[in-house]
């Protein structure tokens, strides 16, 4: 067994991107249409401009995904700037080096580091505005600068009585140096920050004027959809379009890259063309993968230990100096099924490419459309729309390369759109998961803890060079994070690289460990023969705030009250600098888990909009309960079995629980909150059911395992 021990650098440069990915070793030019500083406009920087007519522009260099960083990340800025918050709107960024959120290495919305990334530069970008505003204000009026306040939206010299509005300075502000080092506002003087606000996306919304990829309308624009290959990996071998060619709408048809596209003058003349498409398929080397081989393939690799690495170790965890339990846990292939499929449209003519798409990935989407093109990247400009969904999906480019292919192909503007089918069978997958691990307990203490984990690596496929060792460190993080302290632990890691695509999945990587290790420490609880509480609480006593968490939520959950039929399962981890802890109160219902109520306990640093935080603390435990009760993608002859909402069911409004969220207060920088509390409530469900029938559950999803 070859041992080989994470650098900690490598974990502080990777440890942003458990939902987005690295960044890639190339260098984007600048595309930013950010107006100089001059001129009719105040742009002190690439994230704030402020007009004559008061409005004041924020960049936002995050994709807006329903997390609402359309009003957290102004609020930031706004708060600093002391602007009047009516007058604040939002632009999404295009690619550009400036927007490259450090925590990522990329222009990327994931990982739940949007306000992390965002705290300081914009507070320093509004700060640096609000600062040349009243130097401006102060040179007109001949007063010290030190005299002047600022409140929403204009500035005051109070012993003159005199007042100047930030629009009527914008000009006198652009021909001012920019300083450096402002000083930021002290908390106490917060008037924005901390306080609820109403999302400013909604009405948008609900009056149908926010502007997805779907919602895209190009003058002169045809729709097209694309036959990609029933088998993963495999490639167009020839192909009949006669049939496809006599559908009433349908204007061309062109092999592209991923399949053959139709092209048509409506979505829906497109689709049954695309269906009436006869096509022969290459399918390559996967044509005989399926579900079963794939699960047995990776308990040969556990059992063979063949090429494990080390990842972490200390002590010495083979000890038999007490009572050994050992386990192994499967998990599934999972889809994101966001609600919007996949969609782009690009119009490729006259050596420029021109594309709209919901992209989470600005600067990997340029080059995607220059890849697709064949136009210089500098000539690629990406427009970001609202996207109806992220969760990690919209972290590839696959759908942006392929309509910069049609559209070069037909020479104008196109819109390719995925069907529900091809979005659920063409998606990069949650790996799968089968991980071994074995706990020793003496005195009732843990003193010895493995944890063997067998899977694929999504990130090697972005970033090769990084893991040439064979070994993927962001894999493993959340495995080696893990809050308890444990004196004898090792963590290895095993490849199983299946030709099965697979990506970031919300909260990626600690979806599926925090699911392993909680279930594993409820075992070892029962094992030692205490309260799953008192225990992980005997493993926290070196980290205050992962233990003040689980205080929190068994608290306000009434844990260890009893109430007929009803059980409960408790479960804390730790993701991008936040730790959550729940607790669910669930029954069984013909052979169903039923959860009635979720209490959620976080502590994610300084709360920007306390209203936001609760609603993506909700909805990230419905998405990971979503997958928790029946989620599962299963392979079958190289084909993902499952096609659309009927056999890849979601969470519906009947089956969602009550979910209270409790905060803890903090003046710590903030941290990541949109993915936090899917890992942990599929252990705190299964460790409820583990209360109600004494049925370890250690494959997912329940609905399988209960059966």
């Amino acid at each position: 067994m070859e041992s080989l021990v994470l650098k900690r650098s490598w974990f502080i440069r990777l440890s942003g991107a458990l939902g987005a990915g690295l960044g890639l070793a190339f260098t984007v030019p600048s595309q930013a249409q950010i107006p100089s500083q001059s001129g009719t406009v105040f742009a002190p920087n690439v994230w704030v401009r402020i007009a004559p007519d008061e409005t004041v522009t924020v960049m936002l260099s995050k994709s807006e995904m329903g997390q609402g960083v359309i009003v957290g990340m102004p609020t930031i800025l706004a708060d600093e700037l002391d602007a009047d918050i009516e007058r604040v709107r939002t632009e999404f960024a295009p690619p550009d080096s400036r927007y490259i959120d450090p925590y990522l290495g990329d222009q990327a919305t994931g990982g739940s580091t949007a306000t992390k990334s965002g705290w300081m530069p914009l507070r320093q970008a509004g700060a640096t505005a609000r600062a040349m505003l009243v130097a401006a204000a102060a040179k007109q009026w001949g007063v010290d600068p030190a005299e002047c306040t600022t409140r929403a939206g204009t500035v005051y010299h109070g012993s003159s009585n005199r007042a100047a509005t930030y629009g009527s300075l914008a000009i006198a502000a652009s021909t001012l140096p920019v300083p450096a080092n402002v000083p930021l506002k002290t908390r106490d003087k917060f008037t924005l920050i901390g306080k609820a606000r109403q999302r400013t996306d909604i009405p948008l919304k609900v009056n149908g004027s926010a502007q997805y990829g779907i919602d895209v309308r190009v003058p002169g624009m045809l729709y097209a959809a694309i036959a990609r290959s029933p088998v993963f990996g495999g490639r167009v071998k020839s192909f009949d379009a006669c049939k496809a060619k006599a559908i009433t709408g349908v204007t061309g048809v062109v092999q592209v890259s991923n399949g053959v596209a139709v092209i048509a003058k409506n979505t829906w003349a497109a689709f049954q063309g695309k269906n009436a498409l006869v096509v022969e398929w290459d399918e390559g080397p996967n044509a005989k993968v399926n579900t079963e081989q794939l699960f047995a393939e990776a308990e040969y690799l556990a059992r063979a230990r063949k090429n494990e690495r080390v990842a972490i170790t200390r002590g010495t965890p083979d000890t038999t100096a007490g009572a050994v339990l050992e386990a192994t846990y499967r998990g599934p292939l999972l889809a994101h099924a966001t609600m919007e499929p996949m969609n782009t449209t690009a119009d490729v003519r006259n050596g420029r490419c021109e594309v709209w798409t919901p992209t989470q990935v600005q600067r990997r989407a340029q080059v995607a459309a220059a890849k697709g093109s064949g136009v210089p990247i500098e000539q690629c400009t990406i427009h970001t729309t609202f996207l109806g969904g992220g969760f990690g999906r919209r972290l590839e480019a696959d759908y942006v390369q392929e309509a910069a292919e049609v559209s070069k192909a037909i020479q104008g503007p196109v819109k390719v759109m995925w069907s529900r089918e091809d979005d659920i069978k063409g998606d990069f997958y949650r790996p799968m998961g089968l991980d071994v691990v074995r706990g020793v307990i003496s005195g009732g203490e843990l003193i010895a803890l493995s944890h063997r984990v067998v899977s694929a690596s999504w990130l090697r496929r972005w970033y090769p060079p990084f893991f040439k060792n064979g070994i993927d460190p962001l894999d493993l993080t959340e495995v080696i994070d893990a809050p308890y302290a444990v004196p004898n632990f090792r963590v290895t890691y095993i490849d199983h690289e299946h030709g099965i695509p697979v990506g970031s999945w919300r909260a990626p990587n600690a979806n599926w460990h925090g699911f392993v290790t909680e279930s594993f420490i409820d075992e070892l609880a029962h094992k030692a023969g205490k309260d799953p509480l008192t225990f992980r609480l005997s493993l926290l006593k070196k980290n205050p705030r992962a233990a003040g968490v689980l205080r929190l939520a068994a608290e306000k959950a009434g844990w260890g009250q009893k109430r007929a039929g009803i059980a409960q399962g408790l479960a804390v981890t730790y993701w991008a600098g936040s730790y959550a802890a729940l607790v669910a109160d669930v029954s069984i219902q013909d052979k169903v888990p039923k959860v009635h109520r979720v209490i959620a306990a976080i502590d994610c640093g300084t709360i920007v909009n306390p209203d936001i935080l609760v609603q993506q603390a909700q909805g990230a435990t419905n998405f990971g309960l979503s997958a928790a009760l029946t989620g599962k993608i299963t392979i079958a002859n190289g084909r993902c079995v499952q096609s659309n909402f009927y056999d890849y069911t979601v969470l519906r409004m009947a089956d969602a629980p009550s979910i209270e969220v409790h905060i803890v207060p903090s003046n710590a920088t903030p941290t990541g909150v949109g993915e936090l509390c899917t890992p942990p409530i599929a252990p705190a469900v299964g460790n409820a059911i583990f209360a109600l029938t004494g049925q370890r559950v250690r494959t997912l999803p329940f609905s399988d395992a209960l059966a």
